[in-house]
């Protein structure tokens, strides 16, 4: 605006000093003056808005130990597939991000009060959440929810449960289907606030067994040798696992998630990715 008010100022002064019989030309270069600074204005304006998206640093909500989604290596390094495609996702779309490791219901809450901007936890993409009010991205990798057992454990399906009591993660998919089997089942649910704290009470006799996403306990035993067991036929039908926002004025992140993931999985990060934690 200073710029607009000077050439404003310098035009009247021209006009004065050729006083009332000038050509007229006087006028029309204080005129395009004024539409330079006009214009030299909007320009400043829009390359402020530009930086200003450009510079966003976006705020990403995980969970603390989902092994091998999101976890801490031997090195101390957090890392695992969902870290691994935000990356890819990110340097693809070129948008800047740090991780908040917060854990499940803290990351949900995070994004609820407007605290992080997204999340990526295994969350798996239900009409329910969706109905609750989660917006997910396209999904990322399909997984299913089984039951696991103390190694030496004799329990070989549903119909041993009864009287019992089984581990579950709070506001999980296996959760949900712990609780859909109970009373037709007769065992009692216990919550847990992260999975390796429900592998130990499983391990030490606390509960009879374990409800989890079934690749995050076939990784643990795998990977930690912990003296637990899968228990055939007690899986359920697989969903996929989405990035999720909460606020759709954060759509543009959803946007550009489900652009990189494209991306990615076309050009073959992705396939790398998953066979780097999983072998498949």
């Amino acid at each position: 605006m200073k710029k607009r008010m000077l050439a404003l100022v310098m035009s009247c002064l021209m006009v004065a000093a050729t006083g009332c019989g000038g050509t007229g030309t006087e006028s029309s270069d204080g005129a395009a003056q004024t539409e330079a600074a006009e214009t030299t204005e909007a320009t400043e304006t829009a390359e402020t808005t530009t930086s200003d998206a450009s510079g966003k640093v976006w705020k990403i909500a995980t969970d603390t130990a989902f092994k091998p989604f999101e976890y801490t290596d031997d090195n101390g390094n957090f890392v695992g597939i969902d870290m691994d495609i935000l990356d890819a996702v990110a340097k693809d779309q070129g948008f800047e991000y740090e991780v908040q490791v917060l854990g499940w219901d803290a990351s949900i809450a995070a994004c609820q009060a407007g605290q992080a901007d997204g999340m990526i936890a295994g969350a798996s993409i239900t009409d329910e959440r969706k109905e609750s009010g989660w917006i997910f991205s396209d999904g990322y990798y399909d997984a299913n929810q089984s039951m696991a057992v103390e190694a030496s454990s004799d329990i070989t399906g549903f119909d041993d449960l009864d009287g019992k009591s089984v581990a579950v993660k709070t506001g999980t998919m296996s959760a949900t289907y712990a609780e859909s089997l109970a009373d037709q089942y007769g065992f009692t649910v216990t919550y847990f606030e992260d999975s390796p704290t429900m592998y130990q009470a499983v391990v030490g006799g606390q509960v009879a067994a374990t409800f989890d996403d079934t690749p995050i306990m076939a990784a643990n035993i795998k990977d930690t040798g912990i003296s637990m067991k899968l228990v055939d036929g007690t899986g359920n039908d697989p969903a996929s696992y989405g990035f999720a926002i909460f606020n759709a004025d954060n759509q543009e992140l959803v946007d550009m998630f489900n652009k990189g993931l494209a991306n990615i999985k076309s050009n073959g990060t992705y396939d790398e990715i998953i066979a780097k934690y999983l072998g498949e």
